[in-house]
């Protein structure tokens, strides 16, 4: 693997912005501007010089100064991580519509019946940026939807564990994070592939839900997944939020709420290495799945405190990571550019000091 050997770059990033004569300065930190919601996730455009940024029930897109410059509105349900394809000029979204705590609050906030277990369901959501051409965008004017079936029967399912029956098999509480990125112990790294990464309930009582999961999908057909990758990393809360990855280090970053069970460190970030060929092997601790599964190891992990609500990678070795918060009742986004790190203790160093400087 690389390793960053680059902290003494400048703060900001120069990268081409589609003309020979132009370049776009990326800055230290881009304050966005929400809404109800907390920012959910992040990811740039430097052809238009924009960012886009999933606030639950809004897309918006921002210039780097932090302007609003368009939105997707009209989303019922939950819109979670974002990945943005630059050559398809399309991001990539998980979007659920469910019947547990969380859908339920997000129905009580924009005035909205909840539903029913039975009608819970979950879609990639593939959205148009060249189709964002102001605010408040319906999201059928922009998008198209691909359910996620097997995410949808994982999550309707009851299973049995040491005589107890559990609803959510695996603890599959739906999907979040989404990464675009290509296949592990692939040599070229050419083609990518789409991965959605399951939600997962953090019930301490339970020892099925000690894996978060991968879906991996052909950009050419997102009707079906084609792999389902089993990765242990103790129980997290809610799963993977952010799913990232880094060609500079050829590693897919793992955001997580943290886990409370103690036998675990309980990292709030985690690391793959994509040069890996995946195994088949027995998962522990679910006695109802018998066969083998295809299985990732993690590399590494950190109690890294940002992330969960916002990581994408720029490129070689840069990366903004959102730092988010809540002023006078409504949710903001930081932004904030970060530098990878050869310190064993956090993977990301800050560019430069944002709680000196706020």
């Amino acid at each position: 693997m690389k390793t960053a050997s680059i902290l003494a770059m400048a703060a900001a990033l120069l990268l081409s912005a589609g003309c020979a004569d132009e370049t776009i300065t990326y800055p230290d930190v881009i304050r966005i501007e929400g809404d109800r919601f907390h920012v959910q996730g992040i990811a740039l455009d430097s052809e238009k010089g924009v960012i886009y940024s999933s606030f639950t029930n809004i897309l918006t897109v921002s210039d780097l100064n932090g302007n609003l410059k368009g939105s997707v509105t009209g989303i019922t349900g939950h819109l979670g991580d974002i990945a943005f394809d630059p050559e398809k000029r399309v991001i990539y979204a998980s979007l659920e519509f469910k019947d547990d705590a969380i859908g339920k609050a997000i129905s009580h906030k924009i005035g909205e019946a909840g539903i029913q277990r039975s009608q819970s369901r979950f879609y990639i959501a593939e959205i148009y940026v060249d189709k964002i051409t102001g605010p408040d965008i319906p999201l059928e004017d922009a998008s198209r939807l691909y359910p996620v079936a097997e995410a949808g029967k994982d999550y309707m399912e009851t299973v049995t564990v040491k005589g107890i029956e559990n609803e959510h098999r695996y603890g599959c509480s739906g999907i979040d994070g989404v990464a675009l990125a290509p296949a592990f112990g692939e040599e070229g790294k050419k083609e990518k592939y789409l991965y959605v990464a399951y939600g997962i309930y953090g019930d301490t009582t339970r020892t099925d839900n000690d894996y978060n999961i991968l879906l991996r999908y052909d950009l050419a057909d997102l009707t079906v997944h084609t792999h389902k990758y089993f990765i242990h990393t103790g129980n997290t809360t809610y799963g993977i939020q952010n799913l990232a990855y880094d060609s500079f280090t050829d590693r897919m970053y793992l955001a997580v709420y943290k886990g409370k069970k103690k036998e675990y460190p309980n990292y709030g970030l985690f690391a793959i290495d994509m040069s890996q060929s995946p195994c088949t092997g027995q998962l522990q601790g679910v006695p109802y799945h018998t066969e083998e599964a295809e299985q990732v190891k993690i590399c590494e992990g950190w109690h890294f405190k940002w992330g969960s609500t916002g990581l994408t990678s720029l490129g070689e070795g840069l990366y903004y990571i959102s730092e988010d918060g809540k002023e006078d009742g409504r949710h903001y986004c930081n932004a904030t550019l970060y530098t990878a790190s050869d310190s064993p203790e956090a993977p990301f160093t800050r560019n430069y000091d944002t709680e000196k400087n706020d």
